[in-house]
């Protein structure tokens, strides 16, 4: 048994596809690419096509944040604003008559406090994959600059993050030598999660 975990980013985010190559080496390097499936894409990608994956991670530029964000909400209305490729849609939300908000069913709270996305494409496809994906996604929204944001630092965070979204979906090979150090992991996120 394994688990599929399709990770996607933004192609004008190129240091953060850059990190999730290192990322993606990280977690095989850690003993965690036994029994999971990590593929990398860059948006847009066709989702939920022949790619579906247990759950589906999206990574965010956040200009500006000094710390890592995990969103638990995708919102479907209000995308006023046009994306990278200049579109908007025309009816200003991600799918005509889904519900107004969507929640992961990943417990996003119990490990970051800061739960609003702004209505940009990050939210748009946050939205889409928990539409499509019934809540098995994920988005997390990284510093564009500063320390937090080089790969030295970056890699290490995502995998411990990614550790904790493996436990709650109950996938296997998620751990390293099937324990994680719980203390360990309270210490990283209280460091990386919450703004100080």
């Amino acid at each position: 048994m394994y688990c599929k975990i399709i990770i996607t980013s933004h192609q004008s985010d190129g240091p953060i596809m850059a990190t999730l190559l290192l990322f993606k080496q990280g977690l095989k390097m850690a003993g965690l690419g036994l029994g999971l499936e990590v593929h990398i894409k860059e948006i847009p990608v066709k989702l939920y096509d022949d790619s579906k994956g247990n759950v589906v991670i999206h990574l965010g530029i956040a200009p500006g944040a000094k710390c890592i964000t995990l969103e638990q909400t995708g919102k479907n209305h209000c995308y006023k604003n046009r994306d990278v490729s200049g579109l908007c849609p025309d009816h200003h939300c991600c799918i005509e008559e889904g519900p107004e908000r969507l929640d992961s069913i990943i417990d996003m709270r119990s490990l970051s406090n800061k739960l609003t996305t702004c209505r940009y494409l990050c939210d748009f496809v946050y939205y889409y994959s928990l539409y499509h994906g019934q809540g098995k996604a994920a988005l997390i929204h990284v510093p564009a600059s500063g320390s937090l944001a080089s790969p030295e630092k970056l890699v290490p965070q995502l995998q411990t993050i990614i550790q904790a979204l493996l436990r709650q979906l109950d996938c296997p090979e998620h751990t390293t030598s099937g324990y994680v150090d719980s203390k360990q992991v309270e210490n990283t996120e209280e460091k990386i999660l919450h703004k100080t």
